[in-house]
């Protein structure tokens, strides 16, 4: 059964912090770790998880996500 995460990064003790979703957190994570992935996270360097919540379906990730954001 496949899962999706939404999960939130900072980048430190009242820093920056990113909201997104995934169906592999701990890769995700990792690219975010390293830098690897180009955009938002990299250039504030967010690289800390700081939680994340688990769904069953990618349309409740992406209205949690969204819930979030607003």
């Amino acid at each position: 059964e496949k899962r999706f995460f939404v999960y939130m990064m900072a980048s430190g003790l009242n820093g920056t912090l990113y909201t997104g979703i995934t169906s592999e957190l701990p890769q995700r994570i990792g690219k975010h770790k390293i830098g690897l992935r180009d955009g938002f996270t990299k250039k504030y360097d967010v690289k800390k998880l700081v939680w994340y919540e688990i769904h069953t379906n990618a349309e409740s990730a992406i209205r949690r996500e969204k819930q979030i954001k607003e």
